[in-house]
Parts: C-alpha cells; structure tokens; sequence
C-alpha cells in the first residue's frame, strides 16, 4: 500500500515536471520570437491603450506569451496576466469599450475549428518599440 502511494506520488511529480518543462519550452521559443521581431528597436515607456485602427493582419498571438500589434514603425507588445491562456490556434474577441484598444478591455478567445469559448485574456501596458 505504501509503494503504492510512493509510485503514484512520483507519477504526478513526473507529470507536473514535464508540464512546467513543456510550459518553459513554449515560453522560451515565444520570447525568442518577440526578441527577432523588436530587434533593432528601442523600447519606449509603457502605455494603456493603443489605435484601434488596424486590420487583424497586424496582430499576431505568440503562443504562451504575449499579444504583437505592429503598428509599422511602432510595434506593441503587450503580456497578459495569465500567458499560458494564448494560443494562435485560437481567434481573439476583443470588447472593446471605446476607440482604442486597452489593457482593461476584454479579449475572450475561441477556438477556431468548434467555435467555442475557450477562454479570456487579461492583457498588461503595451509597450512599444520603436526603429
């Protein structure tokens, strides 16, 4: 009974091991994604809100990191509160409550082949990177 338990412990720790293994993977390829798409630019002082005047083609989810509007000589990156809930599998709702995109407005995610929610985004200040 007592080897059970201990085999069943080391399972879960296994498991959990692999997934924050997995998790630091997924977070390292996205942050050596966001450091080709800044490098060369300079980073600016945090804001709340950017333009809302954008096509969808702008923004680009990096998995399990962060949220990237390029504005053209400007390109936002902004790290929600709860990164593991991005996923560029999904399509980002966003509610917005006037003419710009803030970080206390609401992106809900849904999955793009069921069509269902699978979840929100809390998104922190853009920063912005400038040539």
């Amino acid at each position: 009974m007592k080897i059970a338990r201990i085999a069943l412990a080391a399972a879960a720790l296994a498991t959990a091991a692999g997934a924050l293994a997995a998790s630091n993977e997924t977070n390292a390829k996205g942050e050596a994604k966001i450091a080709k798409l800044i490098a060369g630019r300079t980073a600016g002082t945090p804001v709340s809100c950017i333009p809302a005047v954008f096509n969808g083609q702008n923004m680009q989810v990096i998995d399990s990191t962060a949220i990237v509007y390029d504005a053209g000589s400007t390109i936002y990156v902004a790290r929600p509160d709860d990164p593991k809930s991005l996923d560029s599998d999904n399509i980002l709702i966003i509610d917005r409550f006037g003419s710009q995109i803030c970080k206390q407005d609401v992106i809900r995610t849904v999955d793009r082949y069921s069509g269902f929610m699978t979840g929100a985004v809390f998104l922190g200040d853009f920063t912005p990177y400038k040539k």
